[in-house]
């Protein structure tokens, strides 16, 4: 079928980052007088059959008759293109939006219409011998269409164009590049398609030799994560906002100083519009962040979408992780076009004229709507967190259920491998924004320093450190070793220490900017916190010291907007650190004699149930709602809140 065959097409370009960005880009299919087009709000990677949009193929074409008159003024003919286009939907379509272009998709009498943005034929489109190139490269295989407004004009002058190369050459055009836009290639099959695509790749690559590099460059990370909490804040003081950096060779060549910047601070096309907003805003080097910001708002009338940052790189800024993502990626295809441009006479940017009409027509405002952030009800919704010891056990169920309530987690875990594979397994369910992973040893402050850096670098921020990494060495007073017990104090005291000394300070930078706005800091305690425990004492008393330290930390941060409280759940039973065969609590108590009477492990399970009025274990859940509360609620802070079934309760 050849709806099916068209989705196929769509997915292949649409899911691959050379040719489609941000879900641009579109298709078409043509069959007994209907038009098939991706429906706006969609996207080629994943775009299925019922998507595209079935219109009235002459009631499309019947628009570009000379006989009809649009007003001239730009509104109000946009206005009436946009009504007389949904008027060309058939019965049953009305719930979806067509493309923006399918005026032009149906002025072609071919089957199949690809319509693509890529940064290497925009590096020709927006280059000064755009033209010119065309015309060399592909003779009378391609019309050029010179700089036009979007729109109804842009058709008007295609439908032209197209009659004229008709006239001249006896058919229509298979390829149209438009200036500042992109390309169009038309075909009768799928395969003729790929094989046009091929062919202007190849003669673009023989033309090409400046080519951007995005090679890794060492980043002074500590002065980024200065300032990137700052902009997050700025951009948005209720939280709503993430920030994504960026730097590589080619970026650290443009963010060298405001003349070498210049290339970038006017758009390219429509989609560098909507994803990065016009201009982006260069901060020298020891500017007062804040007020640079306010001074490019109440210029401007919104806040930037892209931030420079002198000798550093970018910010890519956005309500939510994806949308500064999608930010970034744009940017980055701007930088991509920048460097391609001087392959083909040197850059040639939008004109203001036409960067003033794009920003306020009514199909690119749409269009920014549907990348704007949806509310969600989820109850960490926006928040980054960072989870330690997130690998595995108590650590991985919590930053699951964090996850699933909306929060963007950074797995961190010594064991690396496990936080990759705990990582990718989030970003699988809940989408690739959803979390990053680090290699984290809570011990040593440098490991620590670097977990947080790499957590503010990724999503802009912290709003949520939960120090879950644990250890726990059994033993009577007599057997224990000093180095066990060093051990054990190290990760669950120390580490504790070390982690709210490096999440503080971000938390704190974004209360200076922000003052309303509050963060957490949550240890993942013990019921052996808060009473001591037979022959555990190691595990127990830097689990008190971790009270001590929660107090202490609370008197002391809630100045900065940061509440500190502990969680102190009893009885993972069903973890490993409870239930590993070899190194769990059942085998260790049962071999320390800890539970008197007990001959196996299932014993040993058995006595801590029955200890607990609810006859159970606690679950990840259980712990999970206890974060969730503290989050939520704004009159709390130097808790140790029990989750224990009722078998230790605060007095």
């Amino acid at each position: 079928m050849s709806l099916d065959i068209l989705t196929k097409m769509s997915n292949k370009y649409g899911s691959n980052k050379d040719y489609v960005l941000a879900g641009g880009g579109n298709t078409s299919f043509k069959a007994d007088g209907v038009l098939y087009v991706k429906s706006s709000g969609t996207m080629l990677s994943n775009i299925t059959p019922p998507q595209f949009v079935q219109m009235n193929l002459k009631k499309l074409t019947d628009m570009l008759d000379i006989n009809r008159n649009y007003p001239a003024d730009d509104n109000e003919r946009e206005a009436d293109v946009l009504a007389d286009m949904m008027a060309a939907r058939l019965p049953g379509q009305e719930n979806k939006r067509p493309s923006v272009e399918a005026i032009l998709h149906a002025m072609f009498p071919y089957r199949y219409v690809l319509h693509l943005h890529p940064a290497m034929i925009n590096g020709l489109t927006c280059g000064k011998d755009g033209a010119n190139t065309c015309a060399e490269l592909f003779g009378s295989k391609a019309v050029w269409i010179g700089l036009t407004k979007p729109g109804y004009v842009l058709a008007e002058l295609c439908n032209k164009a197209f009659e004229e190369f008709k006239n001249k050459h006896g058919y229509f055009p298979q390829i149209c590049l438009m200036q500042n836009h992109g390309i169009f290639y038309a075909a009768d099959s799928v395969e003729e398609i790929h094989k046009l695509v091929a062919e202007v790749d190849s003669a673009l690559e023989g033309k090409i030799t400046t080519r951007p590099d995005f090679t890794t460059v060492e980043v002074d990370e500590d002065a980024v994560c200065k300032i990137i909490p700052a902009l997050r804040m700025l951009y948005s003081p209720d939280g709503n906002a993430a920030a994504v950096f960026c730097a590589n060779k080619q970026v650290s060549h443009f963010v060298a100083d405001e003349i070498t910047f210049a290339p970038l601070t006017k758009p390219w096309s429509p989609d560098h519009i909507v994803y990065c907003k016009d201009e982006p805003l260069f901060i020298a080097s020891g500017a007062d962040v804040a007020i640079t910001f306010k001074e490019y708002v109440d210029r401007k009338g919104y806040a930037p979408r892209v931030v420079a940052l002198k000798g550093l790189g970018f910010v890519a800024l956005g309500s939510d992780v994806k949308q500064a993502c999608i930010a970034k990626d744009l940017f980055i295809d701007a930088i991509k076009i920048a460097v391609y441009a001087e392959n083909f006479g040197g850059a040639s940017p939008q004109p203001d004229w036409l960067t003033d009409f794009i920003l306020s027509w009514e199909i690119e405002q749409y269009r920014s709507k549907q990348v704007a952030v949806v509310g969600t009800s989820k109850r960490l919704a926006g928040k980054i967190a960072v989870v330690t010891g997130s690998a595995q056990g108590f650590g991985k169920g919590i930053a699951e259920s964090m996850a699933a309530e909306g929060a963007h987690i950074v797995i961190a875990d010594i064991n690396a491998d496990g936080a990759k594979a705990c990582s990718d397994a989030l970003n699988a369910v809940y989408g690739e924004n959803c979390s990053i992973h680090t290699a984290a040893n809570v011990t040593d402050e440098d490991s620590v320093k670097k977990m947080i850096n790499t957590a503010v670098m990724a999503f802009g921020g912290l709003d949520i450190l939960v120090s879950n990494a644990g250890v726990l060495t059994a033993g009577s007073v007599f057997e224990v070793t000093k180095s066990n017990f060093d051990f054990v104090t190290a990760v669950n005291y120390t580490g504790y220490f070390l982690c709210v000394k490096h999440a503080a300070a971000v938390m704190k930078t974004q209360n200076d900017f922000a003052p309303d706005y509050l963060t957490d800091i949550i240890e993942i305690n013990s019921k052996s916190g808060l009473e001591g425990s037979n022959k555990n004492f190691a595990y127990a008393g830097s689990k008190f010291g971790g009270v001590g330290l929660t107090q202490s930390f609370a008197m002391e941060l809630i100045e900065y907007g940061i509440k500190v409280n502990a969680i102190c759940p009893g009885n993972f039973l069903d973890g490993p650190l409870w239930s590993d065969p070899e190194k769990g609590l059942f085998k260790q108590y049962l071999d320390a004699n800890k539970v008197k009477g007990a001959k196996t492990i299932a014993d040993v399970r058995k006595s801590y149930e029955e200890r607990v009025p609810m006859k159970r274990g606690c679950d990840i859940i259980d712990v999970a709602r206890a974060i969730f509360y503290v989050v939520e609620q704004k009159y709390e802070t130097g808790q140790a809140i029990p989750v224990t079934g009722g078998q230790v309760m605060l007095k």
